[in-house]
C-alpha cells in the first residue's frame, strides 16, 4: 500500500525529532516544554491514522514499504513495512503516548524538560521496532528504547527506582546480548539481514533450535514469561505513570510480537518442538500471576503481576498454533495494553492524590469519586473479561485455541479467568467499597484531562468488546499466511503429544 508519503519514517521520527527540538527550549518554560510534547504526540497520531483507514486486508505482503540502501557492503537497508500482525502496535504506540503526554501534566514536577524528551524518543524507538523489516534496524531500534526507559524509571521513579531501573536494564541488556548473537549467525548463514528473506530460508533443525533459545532468552524477558518475570513488579511499582503504562501497553507485547515475527516463521521445527515447554510455561504464568495477585497490598504491584497472568493468555494462544489462538493471542496484545495502561493511569490519577498505592489507605472511594470509580469498574470488568467488554473476546479465542492443542491446557488457562475475577473484583470492593476512609474522604473527582485521558481507552474497551472483526479482520490473512508457512511440512494443528514426539525425534 502507498499513499504517496513515507508514514511509516514520519511516525518513527516525528516524535524523535520534536524531543530534539525540545532540547532548544528553556527549562523554565514548562508550558511550551508541555504543550509542544503533546503537539508532537497528537500529530504523530494523526499521521498514523492511514495506516488503519488506508490498510488493506486483503493480503498478508508488507504494507507501506520504505526501503534504501544503508550499509550496501553488508547488505544492510533501512527497511520499513507493516502488515496484520503489527499494525495495531504501531497505533497503539501513537495514542498511547498521547496519553502518557497527559497523565504527566501535573504529575511531573522535576527535570521535566528531559522527561518529556526521553519520552518522545521512547515513541519512536517503540515504533521503530513494529515497523523494520531489516534485523540491524530492528536491532537498533530495540536497544535504543532501553536507554530512554532506564531513565524515566531510575530519574523519575519512586524510592526504589535505581535498583527497578538497573535491574530493568541488565535482564533486557542479557536477552538481547543473546538475540544479537542469533541474528549474526542467521546473517553468515543466509548472508542477509532482510527480515523477509530470513523468514523463508530454510536451517538445519539443530540450528533452529539453538537459534530459537537465543531468541527466546530476549522475547521471554520482555513479555515477560515465567520465570524471567521478576523485573516487571519492581519496573512497574517505581516507574511514574507514563513509565507504567508504556512499559504495560507497548514495551512488554514487543516480546510476544517477536515470537511472531522471528520465531515462528523462521524457526518452524524448533516452534513445533517448543510447544509444550511454551504451553506449560504459559500456564504456569497464567495461574502463579493470578495468585500472587491475591496476596499483594500495592495496588500498583497487584496490576504488575497481573501483566504476567494475562500475557500468560498471550503466549499460550501464540503457541496454540492454531487461528483461534494465535488471532486471539495478537488481540489479546491490543486487548492488554488498553486496559492495564487504563488501570495504570487510574492508578496514577488517585496516587497524584494522596501519594500512597497502599490497598490499606483507602477503602469508600466510590462515595467521594464516583466519575472515577465509574471508570475503574469499566476498566476492572474488561480485565476479568466481562462480555461486551474486549477483555471477553481475546481470552475466548485464546481458551478455544488452547483446547484445540490440548484439553489439560485449555482447563487450565480457564482457571485463569476465575482467578483474575477474584483478585480484581477483590480490589475494587477493598478500595471503592466498605466505610470511607478518612484519608479519602475529602478527595475532588477526576477533572477534566484526566476524563480526557481515560475516554479513548473507554471507548475501545466497548468497541472492541461490541465489534471485534474491526480489529480481528486485520490479521486474518497474515496470520492464515504464517500458519500455511509453519504446517506447511506437519499437520495444520500440531497437539501437545504430537509435539513431544517431534522434540524427540
Amino acid at each position: 500500500m502507498e499513499i504517496g508519503y513515507p508514514i511509516l519514517s514520519a511516525v518513527i521520527f516525528v516524535p524523535v525529532i520534536g524531543g530534539l527540538v525540545l532540547l532548544l527550549v528553556n527549562r523554565a518554560n514548562e508550558s511550551i516544554i508541555k504543550w509542544g510534547a503533546l503537539l508532537v504526540t497528537i500529530v504523530t497520531f494523526v499521521i498514523s491514522l492511514p495506516l488503519f483507514t488506508d490498510f488493506d486486508k486483503t493480503t498478508y505482503l508488507m504494507q507501506f514499504q520504505e526501503k534504501h540502501a544503508w550499509i550496501p557492503s553488508w547488505n544492510i537497508n533501512y527497511f520499513l513495512g507493516v502488515d496484520g500482525i503489527s499494525v495495531f502496535f504501531v497505533l497503539l504506540s501513537t495514542l498511547i503516548s498521547i496519553l502518557c503526554v497527559l497523565i504527566s501534566w501535573n504529575a511531573i514536577k522535576d527535570k521535566v524538560k528531559e522527561f518529556y524528551i526521553a519520552l518522545l524518543i521512547t515513541e519512536g524507538a517503540m515504533i521503530g521496532v513494529f515497523c523494520s523489516l531489516d534485523f540491524f534496524l530492528f536491532y537498533l531500534f530495540w536497544e535504543a528504547m532501553l536507554i530512554p526507559m532506564y531513565l524515566i524509571i531510575g530519574v523519575w521513579g519512586g524510592p526504589r527506582r535505581l535498583y527497578a531501573a538497573i535491574k530493568f536494564f541488565l535482564y533486557t541488556l542479557v536477552g538481547s546480548v543473546l538475540m544479537l548473537v542469533g541474528i549474526i549467525v542467521l546473517y553468515n548463514h543466509a548472508h542477509t539481514f532482510n527480515i523477509l528473506e530470513l523468514a523463508n530460508h530454510t536451517y538445519p533443525y539443530k540450528l533452529q533450535m539453538i537459534l530459537f533459545w537465543a531468541f527466546f532468552a530476549a522475547f521471554a524477558v520482555k513479555v515477560p514469561m515465567f520465570p524471567l518475570h521478576t523485573w516487571l513488579p519492581d519496573a512497574h511499582t517505581e516507574a511514574p505513570t507514563a513509565g507504567s503504562v508504556i512499559l504495560a501497553a507497548i514495551l512488554i507485547k514487543m516480546g510476544a510480537y517477536g515470537f511472531l515475527r522471528f520465531s515462528i516463521p523462521m524457526f518452524p521445527d524448533a516452534t513445533k518442538a517448543m510447544i509444550p515447554v511454551m504451553l506449560g510455561l504459559s500456564v504456569v504464568a497464567i495461574i502463579y500471576g493470578g495468585l500472587i495477585c491475591l496476596v499483594q497490598t500495592d495496588m500498583k504491584r497487584l496490576i504488575a503481576y497481573s501483566s504476567v497472568s494475562h500475557m500468560g493468555f498471550v503466549t499460550l494462544g501464540i503457541f496454540a498454533l492454531n487461528s483461534y489462538g494465535v488471532e486471539g493471542g495478537i488481540l489479546q496484545m491490543i486487548n492488554h495494553g488498553i486496559v492495564t495502561g487504563a488501570l495504570f493511569l487510574c492508578i496514577g490519577i488517585i496516587y497524584d492524590r494522596t501519594h500512597s498505592r497502599e490497598i490499606s489507605d483507602y477503602g469508600g472511594l466510590a462515595t467521594p469519586l464516583p466519575v472515577y470509580a465509574g471508570f475503574f469498574m469499566v476498566f476492572t470488568l474488561a480485565t476479568i473479561g466481562l462480555p461486551g467488554m474486549n477483555g471477553f473476546v481475546g481470552e475466548f479465542l485464546i481458551i478455544l485455541g488452547g483446547f484445540a492443542a490440548s484439553r489439560i491446557v485449555g482447563v487450565l488457562a480457564a482457571t485463569g479467568v476465575v482467578i483474575s475475577a477474584g483478585y480484581m473484583l477483590w480490589l475494587y470492593q477493598r478500595v471503592f467499597f466498605m466505610n470511607v476512609n478518612e484519608k479519602v474522604a475529602g478527595l475532588k473527582d477526576m477533572d477534566a484531562r484526566e476524563v480526557l485521558t481515560l475516554l479513548p481507552l473507554l471507548a475501545l474497551v466497548f468497541w472492541i468488546g461490541v465489534y471485534p472483526d474491526s480489529f480481528l479482520g486485520f490479521m486474518h490473512v497474515s496470520v492464515s499466511h504464517l500458519l500455511e508457512k509453519i504446517n506447511s511440512g506437519g499437520p495444520a494443528d500440531m497437539n501437545v503429544a504430537q509435539a513431544i514426539i517431534h522434540m524427540v525425534k
